[in-house]
């Protein structure tokens, strides 16, 4: 191994095993509570909360620790109603054709289309950027590494946190994404990767059926 500045693991904490199937069954009960929203209340989440869990993302693995992520977090009512007419401009034209038929038939289950007033209504939207360059300083401009694999898995942070936090969430991409490049000020170099919806759900929220069907074990794993 390369010599390499270190410190010594010190916040390792190690479970007896009885505790440690204990927990590892209690976190997948709670993450099973996890559900994509489309009804969201305007009831206010303060700011705080969200800045915990995008600190929470940013404590995610990358290629070198060059942590190639932007998070732009939306509360205000004229940048959301930008983004939502933006959105729901592609998306008309996505859900008229573009997408193509196995595709539209494919989201049928889950009763979407091209109305998302939830990037008006919801709290807080935040717009996940991934970063083709920097580095572990916010001013380097060096290559970054796994960029797409870094910002997954930093975004998968961020939802579990957001859940862990008592809030709901929804995952949006609409095709093309430029455009909140623009509305979030971000520079050129910097890809829109997701916009995840958060806040509190509406008292008439629903959970199509057909996102409650998970793979099983079996399917998903095999161990060797």
């Amino acid at each position: 191994m390369q010599d390499h500045d270190s410190t010594p693991l010190t916040d390792y904490i190690e479970y007896p095993a009885n505790e440690m199937l204990a927990r590892s069954e209690q976190f997948y009960l709670d993450i099973k509570r996890r559900h994509s929203i489309r009804s969201f209340s305007n009831r206010p989440v303060d700011q705080a909360i969200i800045e915990n869990c995008i600190k929470a993302a940013g404590t995610a693995p990358s290629g070198a620790n060059h942590q190639p992520w932007h998070f732009t977090a939306i509360h205000s009512s004229d940048v959301k109603r930008q983004v939502r007419e933006q959105a729901e401009q592609h998306e008309r034209g996505f859900y008229q054709g573009r997408a193509g038929e196995e595709w539209l038939e494919a989201l049928k289950p889950l009763g979407t289309d091209s109305n998302k007033p939830y990037l008006e209504h919801a709290p807080w939207l935040i717009a996940v950027f991934s970063q083709k360059k920097g580095g572990i300083n916010a001013d380097d401009k060096n290559t970054n590494y796994y960029v797409h694999e870094s910002v997954g898995i930093a975004t998968g942070f961020l939802i579990n946190a957001l859940h862990n936090a008592g809030l709901v969430t929804l995952t949006h991409t609409p095709k093309p994404m430029h455009f909140l490049s623009k509305i979030c000020q971000r520079p050129d170099e910097d890809r829109p990767y997701m916009l995840i919806i958060a806040g509190y759900p509406a008292n008439d929220a629903t959970v199509p059926h057909h996102a409650q069907v998970k793979k099983s074990l079996e399917d998903i794993a095999t161990f060797l």
